[in-house]
């Protein structure tokens, strides 16, 4: 019994990844509970319109951060500012009282922002836009959308590939005629309709049985949903490249995963976290296209408002694609440089 407890320790020391799984995996949650588990608010960015916009803003309790004072605006820009995500509250001032409109898409910020309000009476009218109702569905469907196709792009795309490698036939691409990019493209194509599919069918189930709206644009969430997916296909390419098994294929893809479903904002406010943790949430993908669904089925945002979230994962695709592409020529096909 002694040789066998030994010789599992053995195995255990020598495989890296199961070792990480049980040292790193526990203190990676610990620190990601310990400072993202937080939902609440401490400030809101808040936008003041009207004649009166800087006096009031003056006499706005710490709660409201107020980033723009406009005196010369009213109603339609503080509404254009709260569908473009750039504030959480917009005050119209010039009116008695003043109407404050709060962005309902940002779940937990705009109930905390309900409370503040509601102490103040009859002082302000209130009014939550784009999720009256603060339904916890209409927030978290959109961000589910993204997590169905980070599973599907992450796991599926990685075991996949790995089983291929495990069979002996992905090492014979290399004695043919194509090139590296056509192999992972030609990999990924079934992955990518097939996560294409079930994403409508997720968004259509969640629009039907929760009642979430789809305010803007299609193409534009298209858009957003093909750039997510070549990037966690892309993801699940590259830790093929890297795992020899099944098994290192699925603990590597848990790696990615578990900060992705915390530090993206789907659970945990991106507000409310501590500074350190939040700027890991702005590096992973989950993140903007959470702000793309978001913005597009619940404000109705339009593509200009969402350059940014497009942009970034457009970047991210190129540079895990391409970090795939070298990968699988140096590991799986040392002979693709033949054409």
């Amino acid at each position: 019994m002694r040789a066998m407890i030994v010789k599992e320790f053995r195995e255990l020391l020598r495989d890296r990844r199961t070792l990480a799984m049980l040292v790193v995996m526990p203190l990676l949650l610990l620190i990601i509970f310990g400072y993202a588990a937080n939902f609440y608010v401490s400030s809101v960015d808040t936008a003041v319109a009207g004649p009166q916009a800087q006096q009031v803003a003056a006499a706005l309790p710490p709660y409201f951060d107020v980033t723009r004072t406009d005196p010369g605006q009213g109603d339609s820009a503080v509404r254009d500012m709260l569908q473009d995500n750039t504030v959480d509250v917009g005050i119209v001032t010039g009116v008695n009282p003043p109407v404050v409109y709060v962005d309902g898409s940002n779940l937990f910020a705009a109930e905390s922002t309900v409370g503040v309000l509601n102490r103040l009476g009859d002082t302000v009218h209130t009014e939550v836009l784009f999720n009256p109702g603060l339904k916890t569905a209409w927030v978290m469907v959109p961000a589910i959308i993204g997590l169905i196709l980070l599973f599907i792009g992450t796991i599926i795309t990685s075991i996949g590939l790995v089983r291929e490698r495990e069979a002996g036939t992905l090492e014979q691409l290399a004695v043919m005629p194509i090139r590296p990019t056509q192999v992972i493209l030609g990999k990924i194509a079934p992955y990518f309709l097939l996560a294409a599919i079930d994403m409508g069918i997720i968004t259509v189930l969640g629009m039907v049985l929760f009642d979430v709206p789809f305010n803007g644009d299609p193409a534009v969430f298209v858009l957003g949903a093909a750039l997510f997916l070549f990037v966690v296909l892309g993801v699940g390419v590259f830790i093929s490249t890297i795992s020899q098994t099944t098994g290192q294929a699925i603990q590597t893809a848990f790696f990615f995963l578990i900060p992705q479903i915390l530090l993206s904002g789907m659970i945990f406010p991106l507000d409310a976290m501590a500074a350190g943790v939040r700027w890991i949430g702005y590096l992973l993908p989950l993140t903007y296209f959470t702000m793309i669904s978001q913005g597009v089925m619940l404000r109705g945002a339009p593509v200009q408002s969402l350059w940014l979230p497009l942009v970034v994962l457009a970047g991210m695709a190129v540079v895990v694609f391409v970090g795939a592409t070298l990968r699988f020529r140096r590991d799986l096909a040392p002979g693709s440089g033949r054409t």
